[in-house]
């Protein structure tokens, strides 16, 4: 038989940030994991001290991490970004594809601190990348309910222990990702790079039609540029 994508390992890779401006906040923490593929699950963890920057209680409320504990306990913001995007990278580099929940955020995220940092764009290796939530919402159009990664995991059975956890994020998001791959097949019959541009495709008319639809309820419509796996330059928000 022959093998598919989804016979060697999946990338996962997860942040946990001060905010959800991805043009100004900051990386707090990060986690890179190599899944599946038939080898032993491998978790790298980074924290930041940020240079200082303060660390918002809204945001440590979410994922628990204090100002006093990144100062403390984290390593130089720039030393942490070029590390993350190096190892990204080198897994870029041999054909391995990057599993990122809701991608637009970290990696447009990463992108503005590479530019902060003088770090190399990750984009100088091409990435593929594969997003749970876009993948879900294609096969899954109809489901009702909301498609966080706590929701995804509870749909497709993955187990989700402590969620806004950079690396059990990172591990889960991977989960789901095979979870959907292996129900619904004809996405491992996709050559990686085409299922990359299919995303892409996908995530726009998803957008589309979310905007869509809270335009017809009068809810507020969020107007700005969206793109997938990266939000243009003038986007703050994913």
């Amino acid at each position: 038989m022959r093998k598919t994508w989804l016979d060697f390992p999946l990338i996962g890779f997860d942040l946990e940030t001060t905010g959800v401006d991805v043009a100004r906040d900051r990386i707090v923490s990060a986690a890179v994991v190599r899944y599946g593929g038939g080898q032993t699950t491998e978790t790298r963890t980074w924290l930041s001290n940020l240079d200082g920057v303060e660390i918002p209680a809204e945001a440590t409320r979410i994922h628990g991490i204090t100002t006093a504990q990144a100062q403390a306990e984290g390593r130089p913001a720039a030393d942490v970004i070029q590390e993350i995007t190096s190892a990204l990278a080198a897994y870029c580099d041999v054909g391995l594809p990057l599993v990122v929940m809701n991608a637009p955020f970290d990696l447009t995220l990463l992108e503005r601190e590479c530019e902060r940092h003088g770090v190399k764009s990750l984009w100088n290796s091409t990435p593929v990348v594969l997003d749970p939530r876009v993948l879900d919402k294609k096969v899954q159009k109809y489901r009702k309910g909301k498609r966080r990664l706590q929701d995804l995991c509870s749909f497709w059975c993955v187990k989700l222990d402590g969620a806004h956890n950079a690396a059990v994020d990172a591990k889960a998001a991977c989960g789901v990702v095979t979870k959907i791959a292996r129900r619904y097949s004809w996405l491992t019959r996709e050559e990686l790079g085409e299922l990359h541009e299919l995303q892409a495709r996908w995530a726009r008319e998803q957008n589309a039609e979310f905007r869509e639809y809270l335009a017809s309820i009068g809810g507020e419509v969020d107007d700005s540029p969206f793109d997938w796996p990266l939000l243009p330059a003038s986007a703050s928000t994913a």
